[in-house]
C-alpha cells in the first residue's frame, strides 16, 4: 500500500470517528448536559417527567436522528473514499464539509428539546452549558480547513503544467 494510498484511508477512518464523537458529544449536550445545567438540582428523570407533563415534545430521536444522519454519512463517506482509492485530500473534504455541517445540525436538533425546556420550567431556550461553544469551534475550524483546500487546489491547478 502507498503511503497516499495509506494516508487516504486513516483519514477516512479518522474523519469518520471525528464525526461520530461530534455527533456523541452533540447528543449528550442536549439530552443530558444542558437540560441538567438549566435546573441544577434536579435530576434528568425529573425534567423528563415534568416535560411529559407538560404536554411537551422533546424527543430523543429527533435528536439522535439528526446527529445520526451525519454518522451515516461520514461512514458512507469512508467507505467510498476507501474504496474508490480517492486522493488525500478528498477523503478529508467528506468528513470537513460534515463537520461544518455540524453547527445547524446541532442547532436543529436542539431548538425543540431547548424550547420544551423553556416552555414548561419558564426559563429561556438557550443552552445553560458551554458544551456548544467546541461544536461551534470545530465547526468553524473545518469550514476554514475547507476554504484552505479549496483554494490550495485551485492555486494547484492553476499552476500545474499543462499535459500534452
Amino acid at each position: 500500500m502507498t503511503s497516499s494510498r495509506r494516508g487516504s484511508v486513516l483519514i477516512s477512518i479518522g474523519g469518520a470517528l471525528a464525526v461520530a464523537a461530534y455527533a456523541v458529544w452533540g447528543a449528550v449536550h442536549v439530552l443530558v448536559v444542558n437540560p441538567l445545567a438549566a435546573l441544577p438540582g434536579s435530576s434528568l428523570d425529573e425534567i423528563y417527567a415534568a416535560i411529559a407533563d407538560a404536554g411537551q415534545m422533546f424527543s430523543m430521536a429527533w435528536v439522535l436522528g439528526i446527529f445520526g444522519i451525519g454518522v451515516v454519512l461520514a461512514v458512507a463517506a469512508a467507505w467510498v473514499c476507501i474504496a474508490t482509492k480517492a486522493p488525500p485530500i478528498v477523503a478529508a473534504a467528506g468528513p470537513l464539509a460534515l463537520l461544518v455541517l455540524g453547527a445547524p445540525a446541532y442547532f436543529m436538533a436542539s431548538f425543540g428539546p431547548g424550547m420544551a425546556l423553556a416552555d414548561t420550567f419558564m426559563i429561556s431556550g438557550r443552552s445553560y452549558s458551554a458544551g456548544h461553544l467546541p461544536l461551534y469551534g470545530i465547526s468553524a475550524l473545518a469550514a476554514i480547513a475547507v476554504t484552505v483546500f479549496a483554494v490550495g487546489a485551485a492555486i494547484r491547478s492553476r499552476y500545474a503544467p499543462a499535459t500534452a
